[in-house]
């Protein structure tokens, strides 16, 4: 089978090792970490990416994209289906499955996440609105530049109430290997904030079933051809309906 990976460059290093090693023939395409910022761009780019594959040779387009911030609604398939990863968001597939990542959002829900890709992969930035944390990691006397002195309170006031919803940083060790220098950016973290620190074991479970196409319905919605991407609002995460017809 061909399918075609379209990814967050976060998980580069996991994808490319798992589809070296898939019985499957992959190729790989992997879109800014920067989209993450504004959930419009994201899909923008994404289905920009599935339409311009359409028509090339492949038996499905598969996402290495949670719901993530419902970035991947609306997402439509083309000629093949689409596979898309029932997750919340990106750390799904770094821990290895959605009932791990409940279990760890329940027992720890104020955990901000470190791997090797979320700090490899910091360059280009989608623009984000005011009401979003547009401006975030800016000074304050920038921010009074670009969006006026009451903007400028708001966001910082946001970047401040961001931080104190956290209270644990956690580097995720993957099946990759134990990374010294991510393990310290994490403990920086912890420590400018204040926060508790932990390591956690990874796996790379869910993205080899990605690719190797072991795509059971409890873990990965099928797209068919002409189908979107919906949130689900329960235990699905994600689901697919036909579009409206034109008119309705």
């Amino acid at each position: 089978m061909r399918y075609q990976l379209i990814a967050c460059e976060i998980m580069l290093r996991e994808a490319a090792l798992r589809a070296a090693t898939s019985p499957n023939v992959i190729d790989l395409h992997f879109l800014t970490k920067g989209l993450h910022d504004n959930p419009d761009a994201l899909r923008e780019g994404v289905q920009a990416k599935i339409d311009a594959l359409d028509g090339q040779p492949h038996d499905a387009v598969i996402l290495g994209y949670a719901l993530c911030s419902n970035g991947a609604v609306g997402l439509q398939a083309r000629s093949t289906p689409l596979i898309v990863p029932r997750a919340h968001d990106c750390i799904t597939f770094f821990l290895g499955s959605k009932a791990l990542y409940a279990q760890r959002h329940s027992e720890k829900p104020g955990t901000y996440y470190y791997t090797a890709g979320w700090i490899e992969r910091d360059a280009a930035h989608a623009e984000r609105q005011p009401a979003d944390g547009a401006g975030l990691d800016q000074s304050f006397e920038a921010l009074v530049a670009k969006y006026g002195e009451d903007n400028a309170r708001f966001l910082m006031d946001f970047q401040n109430q961001w931080i104190s919803n956290y209270t644990t940083a956690a580097y995720i060790k993957t099946e990759l290997g134990h990374r010294p220098d991510v393990e310290a950016e994490a403990r920086r973290a912890a420590e400018s904030h204040g926060w508790e620190f932990e390591i956690i074991e990874g796996s790379d479970r869910l993205i080899r079933a990605l690719i190797d196409g072991d795509w059971s319905e409890d873990e990965f919605l099928t797209v068919p051809p002409g189908q979107r991407v919906v949130a689900a609002y329960d235990e699905r995460i994600v689901g697919a309906e036909a579009p409206p017809t034109s008119g309705a």
